[in-house]
């Protein structure tokens, strides 16, 4: 039977190593060109003030928070809250070595109990976050919550049942390693179809949609290196063998080596306003 063993979902009791593991794909997926394109595509377009207070929920290593401070159109300061607490240590290392200290504050606590004050902030941005979540609806209410009204949800995420690795040699094989992925992975990997019925139950008026198809074709980065951190945890659950997962690790280092690589997502962002 399978089941979701999501480690961001239970990032705050992960061993050192796995959690290293993660700060490292965290990082190299924030300077990788396909992501920082997505977060451009919806962070270019948010108002700030100089008064402003912006709030990050599951930041994880800070470094959508050091992208956005590093904008020209931000202004203010922004807080960012993991439920991990080597996360938070890692992110107030990395805004201490960007010289952005003094900009920003990170704080450990739960995306479900926010330890922050109702009305606290003008914008909040959950990004790639409410995939990994226990309860969505708890977690979009606690953002309407600590938003004072009028304030803006930016959430973005994927829909992880697109996601989808090229996989000649074997398609069954590789059917079945994408969904051991997406499950191994997120612990909602369909949430964002669910958003457009969530975001209103929860007070919220959907003001813009924005939707993104991630494709490396011949050439491999982004989702290498997904690849490279989640398929060692598909290996070590019980959803595929071990020997499978390691014949279609080998498999993709074969299609990359020989510029055959093919993997894609869907990802989208909801833009909604407090009412």
């Amino acid at each position: 039977m399978m089941t979701s063993v999501d480690p961001h979902c239970r990032s705050h009791s992960l061993d050192d190593e796995t959690a290293g593991r993660l700060i490292s794909r965290l990082e190299s997926r924030a300077q990788d060109a396909v992501f920082t394109r997505l977060f451009d595509c919806y962070a270019d377009s948010l108002e700030f003030s100089d008064d402003s207070v912006t709030l990050e929920v599951g930041c994880g290593t800070g470094a959508m928070i050091r992208a956005l401070v590093n904008k020209p159109n931000f202004r203010g300061r922004i807080v960012g809250v993991d439920q991990s607490p080597a996360f938070i240590e890692a992110a107030s290392g990395f805004a201490d070595r960007a010289g952005i200290a003094d900009r920003v504050e990170f704080r450990v606590g739960d995306a479900h109990d926010l330890a922050c004050a109702s009305g606290e902030f003008g914008l909040v941005i959950a990004h790639t976050v409410i995939s990994h979540v226990v309860d969505p609806e708890s977690a979009i209410n606690e953002c309407a919550r600590v938003l004072r009204p009028g304030g803006l949800l930016a959430v973005f995420d994927g829909d992880y049942s697109s996601l989808t690795y090229g996989f000649p040699e074997d398609p069954e094989l590789g059917r079945r390693m994408d969904r051991a992925l997406a499950e191994t992975t997120f612990h909602n990997p369909l949430v964002m179809r669910d958003l457009i019925g969530l975001l209103p139950a929860c007070g919220f008026e959907i003001d813009d949609t924005l939707a993104d198809v991630v494709s490396e074709i011949g050439k491999a980065s982004y989702f290498k290196s997904f690849a490279d951190t989640y398929a060692p945890m598909v290996a070590s659950g019980d959803m595929m063998g071990a020997g499978e997962v390691e014949r279609w690790v080998d498999g993709q280092a074969e299609l990359i080596a020989g510029g055959r690589f093919f993997a894609s997502c869907n990802y989208y962002t909801y833009l909604s306003r407090l009412v």
